[in-house]
């Protein structure tokens, strides 16, 4: 079992910080509102520490699941910040949706000063952190992944290693880019059959195990139906990560149509009011400008 540090305790980092403690590792945690950190520390024992650097001395890996490029550069840099805790060898694993711009330049900062870095971004939602059954997908070096992969078991149910810095991230973006056109085209399916006076219910029944299947089906078409979109993956973090697919898009010449107008819709969402609302929230979207 390792000595690790988890940086984050979000919605996703709680319950993922939780499962370390499960399978046996010794965890310190570091969140920004120092009252998540006491609670986890009441429910899950382990210690908590004031800063990354803190929690990150001594320990053998360092999670991280925090917002946006700049949480996480906050997080790792700096006179407080993990790198400046870390120790030669021990290994950096970002579960954080970021660019692969900051991936890369996080990963030669911790070459420079002899540790690893791990791209790590993970799909599965706040229920697949909390049932320990997220995919993680891994950028960076093989050394620094397979010490790593062990440790991220505790909360994944598959975890693969993409290619060097930055794969992971990219392969997170191609995640983000096909569930934006899944969620839309679903809206308009169930919108369509409510339309055509049919049983939206009924007809996911019928096509679900076919051709047109997915998870967005699965899970999210009966709240889609029932007009509640308090769960799952909020529309504010859709679009952050959309920005960064567009952004990488422009940089590589690939060209994502799709892409950029569920982004636009997302936008109609969050001046809805509906920032916190679930990605499947695209079909409140199309009723309200029929």
């Amino acid at each position: 079992m390792a000595k690790c540090a988890f940086l984050g305790l979000g919605v996703m980092g709680y319950p993922m910080a939780g499962h370390m403690t499960k399978a046996g590792h010794e965890v310190t945690v570091y969140n920004r509102t120092a009252a998540k950190a006491e609670a986890w520390v009441g429910e899950f024992g382990g210690k908590m520490a004031a800063t990354p650097r803190e929690a990150a001395e001594g320990a053998e890996f360092i999670m991280a699941c925090v917002g946006n490029d700049d949480d996480l550069r906050a997080v790792c840099l700096g006179e407080d910040g993990a790198f400046a805790g870390m120790g030669e060898g021990a290994v950096f694993v970002d579960h954080t949706t970021v660019s692969s711009m900051v991936t890369r330049e996080l990963w030669e900062v911790a070459k420079d000063n002899g540790f690893g870095f791990v791209d790590a971004p993970v799909s599965g939602g706040q229920a697949g952190a909390e049932n320990g059954q997220l995919v993680v997908m891994c950028g960076g070096d093989q050394g620094d992944y397979d010490m790593a992969e062990p440790v991220i078991d505790a909360y994944a149910k598959l975890c693969k290693r993409l290619g060097d810095s930055g794969a992971g991230q990219l392969c997170k973006m191609v995640n983000q880019i096909c569930i934006a056109g899944l969620v839309q085209g679903l809206s308009e399916g169930l919108a369509f059959a409510e339309k055509a006076g049919i049983d939206g219910r009924a007809v996911v029944e019928v096509i679900g195990g076919g051709a047109a299947g997915s998870w967005q089906m699965v899970n999210r078409y009966e709240t889609m139906l029932d007009d509640k979109f308090e769960h799952g993956f909020a529309v504010d973090w859709m679009r952050k990560d959309l920005g960064i697919c567009l952004a990488t898009g422009n940089e590589i010449g690939a060209s994502l149509p799709v892409t950029a107008l569920v982004d636009q819709f997302y936008k109609d969402v969050q001046n809805m009011g509906g920032g916190r609302w679930d990605t499947s929230a695209l079909i409140k979207r199309l009723k309200a400008f029929d």
